[in-house]
């Protein structure tokens, strides 16, 4: 019997991502999904920096009164993000306390 206030509570099951579940591959490694996604974002990285690099001019702007590659600004910001990428899966794995 429930008193004025008392509710029902359902347990829901816990997704993929909240277990940090893993799948196991073909040649017998463990293979996470933290891993599957950051492969994921270095391949759009370089498809994008690579359509960037072809599709931009090649003119120059002056940077601290040297020219530079206009399309190498861009690819900057990209190997940037790139790089707080790779970052940001170190410290995971450092909290996690595996390498």
């Amino acid at each position: 019997m429930r008193g004025a206030g008392q509710m029902d509570v359902e347990y829901v099951a816990t997704t993929r991502k909240e277990t940090g579940q893993v799948s196991a591959r073909a040649d017998g490694g463990v293979k996470s999904e933290i891993d599957r996604k950051f492969w994921a974002a270095m391949a759009m990285f370089a498809g994008l920096a690579a359509l960037v690099w072809f599709t931009m001019d090649a003119g120059s702007v002056p940077v601290f009164g040297r020219p530079v590659e206009l399309r190498l600004l861009p690819t900057v910001v990209i190997g940037a993000l790139a790089l707080r990428t790779i970052l940001a899966r170190q410290a995971e794995k450092i909290r996690k306390g595996s390498r």
